[in-house]
Order: structure tokens, then sequence, then C-alpha cells
């Protein structure tokens, strides 16, 4: 048995909870989990559109057709929108995911150090700009492996910036400059309003919102 619209929807719903999960992961003070987060956030963003698909079967392949070739030449377009589908692609089928790491130190003192606090025990040596766009203490474990600990940097002190290095845009396009959690944000936002064109077209209703944030599919708004 076929799946109705409505569980459609919701269940491209619930995938793009997910894919925001991975963004929240991407910007949170655990830099451990940046990386995580931006696969996540790429590979489930990508899954939205997979299952909007599904919509063919109960609204019929003319009706959907019709509209999905619409959208789905509108993101073709969309240098951002192309990049993320073969990143995915790239992650999926070779593990890579080319991100470049630039640090802007600004001021950085004896008196900064102060203002960070205490290092921790076992602390030697301060890093900033890691792969993981992270500034912190290396610290050597007492089985001689070293893990780092990470504290947040006020931004008069650094600026840790990341980007894509192989966006397929001209070098000199602004779009070279915006960071990897700007072009992650654009990226989902534009697969939020694909979803949410979907819903109005063939359930004719909007996104369930309250005070301008998007809520679970689960949750139910009572007026």
């Amino acid at each position: 048995m076929s799946e109705s619209i409505q569980e459609v929807i919701r269940r491209a719903e619930e995938i793009l909870q997910t894919a925001w999960h991975g963004y929240e992961d991407l910007v949170g003070n655990n830099k451990g989990r940046r990386f995580t987060g931006l696969r996540n956030l790429i590979v489930f963003g990508r899954s939205v559109s997979f299952v909007i698909q599904n919509l063919r079967t109960p609204v019929g392949d003319k009706r959907f057709d019709t509209w999905y070739e619409k959208k789905q030449g509108e993101m073709k377009s969309d240098p951002i929108m192309k990049y993320f589908v073969s990143v995915r692609n790239e992650i999926l089928k070779e593990g890579k995911l080319g991100i470049s790491t630039a640090a802007h130190i600004h001021h950085f003192s004896s008196e900064v150090m102060r203002k960070l606090g205490t290092p921790p025990p076992g602390a030697n040596s301060f890093f900033i700009g890691d792969q993981f766009g992270g500034s912190g203490w290396e610290i050597e474990m007492p089985d001689g492996a070293t893990e780092k600990y990470y504290v947040e940097l006020p931004a008069s002190v650094a600026e840790v910036k990341q980007q894509f290095i192989d966006l397929p845009v001209p070098e000199d396009d602004e779009l070279k400059s915006k960071s990897v959690e700007e072009l992650s944000k654009y990226y989902l936002e534009k697969v939020e309003l694909l979803l949410d064109d979907a819903r109005s077209e063939f359930l004719g209703e909007p996104a369930k919102k309250l005070a301008g944030k998007r809520l679970p599919p689960y949750i139910k708004v009572i007026k």
C-alpha cells in the first residue's frame, strides 16, 4: 500500500529536521561534532528531495512531474544547490569533503592568555584554527597521547573561517568568500522552501510554525 500525501510530507519533514540538527552541530561549541554535523546536513538535506519524489504515486505522475521539473530546473541553475548535491555524492562514495581553514589573529598576548583562564592539567601548547575550525589547548595524556581542549576565542583576539575549496564559481564571485556555515544555512533554507512548496501545492496548507520557528512534524498547533 502506497503512502498518502500527508505521510510523505511528514517523512520529509523528519528528514529535514535531522539535517537541521546537523547544522546545529556545525555551529555548536562542540568542535568534535563539527564535521559530523556538516556531513549530516549535506546527506540528509539531499535526502529531503528524494523523499519528496515519493509524492509521484499519491499525486499522479503528470501533476507531480509538472511541478517537480520546474523546481528541479531552479535547483540545477543554483550553483550552491548543485554543489551540495555533488558534495553529497563525494561524501558517500569517497568520504571526501574539501574545506580550507584560515585564521586571522588580531591580538594575542600573555594578557589574553590570562583572560582565557587557567590552562587544563597537562596543557603544553595552544592552537588556533585546527581542521575543525576550533582553538584551544593541546594536552598530553598519561599514556603519551595528545588530546585537544577547546575554548571560545573572542572575535577581538582571532577569527577562524572555514570555506569550501572547490566551490564551482569564479574566484572573484562573492560566494567564494562565504563561510561553510553561511552556505550550509542557505542550502537548508532552500531545501526547506522546496518542502514548503510541496506542502502548499499538494496539501494546500502552510508549514507548521510558532513564532516564526518551524515545528517538528509530531507537534500539533491548537488554536
